[in-house]
């Protein structure tokens, strides 16, 4: 596997399409973060270690049946460990069974081929209707 960033991105990418949870915590350093700085409504904004991330995507397969990411574009920094990644994914809805997309910007650190930040600029509001919990979503807006 090619282990520069954009080796590890497009990895990470095919594990989700997998529906390889385990397989893309196991691309985080075991000391990596991620962190979510749009996040509401209870959901975490900063996630420390492998198995945290391990952890918070269990989960995901459940809620989203990703299929595909179409389209991609890796922005290069003056750091190169750090890229900027611009990406969506698609897919449907397990609950709902409604069509799914989110658009995502991350910004990814990789040292010795392991991620040790990735920063994922998701929308709530497109994650909250995708899984048909728009309502839920605006009900903890409002505490």
């Amino acid at each position: 596997m090619d282990r520069s960033p954009e080796g590890v991105l497009r990895r990470l990418q095919e594990l989700l399409a997998a529906k390889d949870m385990d397989g893309i915590a196991g691309l985080w350093a075991p000391d990596g973060t991620a962190e979510f700085p749009f996040a509401e409504a209870g959901a975490p904004t900063r996630l420390s270690g492998r198995e945290a991330v391990r952890d918070y995507l269990a989960g995901y397969p459940d809620v989203y049946d990703v299929t595909g990411v179409p389209a991609i574009r890796v922005h290069r920094t003056g750091d190169p460990e750090t890229i900027v990644a611009e990406f969506s994914a698609e897919g449907r809805t397990v609950r709902t069974g409604a069509p799914y997309r989110m658009d995502y910007i991350a910004v990814i650190t990789v040292r010795d081929g392991w991620i040790t930040e990735y920063r994922d600029y998701w929308s709530p509001v497109q994650a909250a209707r995708a899984s048909g919990d728009l309502e839920t979503l605006r009900k903890e807006l409002e505490t």
